[in-house]
């Protein structure tokens, strides 16, 4: 397992690797897109188009119904009633004025008559399918392929009108495989006017009839036009074309790719860029650009040194500086933090060590990694310094930060062996990361230091202006020091003070100072105390 693991790492460390995965997966991810969008066009297409063909359809059968009821109305309302020559004469001569009648009937007891000779398949004495106030409906009279046959009747009274299947079909033109339904009984019955049968009803959930809806399935579309009458719904069902890219969306392909090969390329450049800088840090260290500066730690009533925080910098040759920021999340991926750490602790006790020896009651803290928090390696390194150096381990504490507490229970197993032995654990940045009141409560800590962006809200109408002194006051009830970081004027350093915080760090006081420097500041300090003393006495 092990081995595959560092398998795994050594080809995501390949920048060429690397960049063939971010060109196939922006590839794909591009081309899942595009067909994403062209989907929805085609369906949109469609809807559109069929939302046309439906607005045509209800305007031309509007006015194939309005012809029939029309020429009902003129039958009815003429005084002829039996079945005699005058009364064919009559049928007739509405079939002709009437352009989408094809057959014109009239009933009563004594039989039928109509203007043409009675064919077999229409049958007038059948109850209607559709009952109104006024006109009765028979739907699909006839289920024979021949334009000549009544495929669609209207009665009132004893009269009857059809139209032919063909005038019909003119009328609505529907695309092959199409089909023409009225929809009955509350949408439990469809029957078909036009086109062949239909499975009805549809398994997909039908929706509100009053609303005008187009359904679309895998294999057909399904529209309901709106109608006046409650009593029936007019649907059109069509099938669906096979999914086809229209020709215009094949541009998609060579675009993707394009812009999936130039994402591969910015990584390649990245990670070479990253590799490079790997490789420039190892050999940092190898030809001593590093260097420890450290940033004095004051007490806020006294305004003496009471310490320092090592802090680690990168100069280049070209004497450019290279951000923390950038370097160490880099140095803890590739594993070089622990050679970091090393390399911080002994530059501290080769240019420290005798300071503080000489002054016992100062002390320098040192950055801690996840990593180094997370296993005990880091109290031998410092157990052998100290004895070889002769520096008391109360001397020396250790900085982490909440991010840096991957594991809180194990961070705090090693923590404690730490403090256990006389060093100090600070939790810097407090306030920043995820660390709950209930793992603060339970970790071996000594002080928490308030982030510098808290302590610049302070006296400002800031969001986070109260966060700073919500953390003192917790601080107090945990019984921890406070250390303010980021401290550069007078009024916040008062204000601070007045709140029980003891100690700071930051500009207002000093900036991030050499070795030597720092020996001037405490040495200066020492000698400046002592000729108080003397002056007192």
């Amino acid at each position: 397992m092990t081995a595959a693991r560092e398998t795994l790492q050594s080809w995501l460390h390949r920048p060429l690797f690397l960049a063939m995965i971010a060109a196939a997966l922006s590839t794909v991810l591009l081309l899942a897109g595009s067909l994403f969008v062209v989907m929805q066009q085609i369906q949109q297409r469609e809807s559109d188009q069929m939302n046309a063909q439906g607005e045509r359809f209800l305007q031309r059968l509007e006015q194939l119904f309005g012809q029939l009821r029309e020429s009902l109305d003129d039958l009815q309302n003429q005084p002829l009633r039996g079945c005699d020559d005058d009364m064919i004469a009559t049928l007739r001569e509405v079939s002709f004025n009437y352009r989408f009648v094809y057959e014109a009937v009239y009933i009563d007891g004594s039989g039928v008559c109509s203007n043409r000779p009675r064919q077999s398949g229409l049958s007038v004495t059948r109850p209607p399918d559709l009952r109104g106030p006024t006109y009765s409906y028979w739907l699909n009279t006839t289920t024979e392929p021949n334009e000549d046959r009544a495929a669609l009747m209207l009665g009132r009274g004893n009269f009857r009108v059809a139209t032919s299947r063909g005038h019909l079909a003119d009328v609505v033109d529907l695309p092959p495989g199409s089909s023409l339904l009225v929809v009955l009984d509350h949408g439990e019955r469809a029957i078909p006017v036009l086109g062949p049968p239909q499975h009805w009803p549809p398994t997909e959930p039908w929706p509100p009839k009053s609303h005008n809806a187009l359904q679309a399935t895998q294999t057909r579309l399904i529209y309901r036009m709106p109608t006046d009458s409650p009593e029936y719904q007019l649907v059109l069902i069509a099938q669906r074309n096979g999914f086809t890219v229209p020709a215009n969306a094949w541009w998609m392909l060579p675009i993707s790719l394009m812009l999936g090969l130039g994402i591969g390329f910015q990584v390649f450049l990245l990670a070479r860029q990253r590799q490079s800088m790997d490789a420039e840090l190892h050999g940092a260290i190898r030809r001593g650009e590093l260097q420890v500066l450290y940033q004095p730690i004051f007490d806020l009533n006294s305004r003496n040194c009471v310490g320092a925080e090592a802090l680690l910098r990168w100069r280049r040759p070209d004497g450019t500086l290279t951000s923390p920021d950038l370097f160490i999340p880099m140095a803890e991926n590739t594993g070089q933090i622990r050679q970091i750490t090393d390399f911080v602790l002994q530059r501290l006790f080769d240019q420290l060590g005798q300071l503080l020896r000489a002054n016992p009651q100062l002390y320098i803290s040192v950055n801690l990694a996840a990593c180094d928090v997370m296993v005990p390696r880091i109290g031998e390194v410092i157990a052998r310094l100290l004895a070889l150096h002769r520096v008391s381990a109360h001397q020396i504490a250790f900085e982490v930060t909440e991010r840096g507490l991957i594991d809180v229970l194990v961070a705090r197993d090693n923590l404690q062996s730490l403090r256990d032995v006389g060093h100090q654990v600070l939790i810097d940045d407090f306030g920043t990361g995820y660390c709950s009141l209930a793992y603060l409560q339970t970790l071996p800590v000594d002080c928490l230091k308030i982030d510098k962006a808290f302590i610049d809200a302070l006296g400002h109408d800031a969001a986070s202006s109260g966060v700073a002194p919500h953390i003192i006051r917790m601080a107090h009830a945990l019984e921890l020091k406070v250390i303010a970081e980021g401290i550069e004027h007078e009024a916040q350093a008062s204000y601070l003070s007045s709140e029980g915080v003891r100690f700071g760090q930051g500009w207002l006081f000093a900036h991030a100072l050499s070795a030597v420097q720092l020996i001037e500041l405490i040495t200066r300090g020492r000698r400046l105390l002592g000729r108080r003393f003397d002056d007192e006495a």
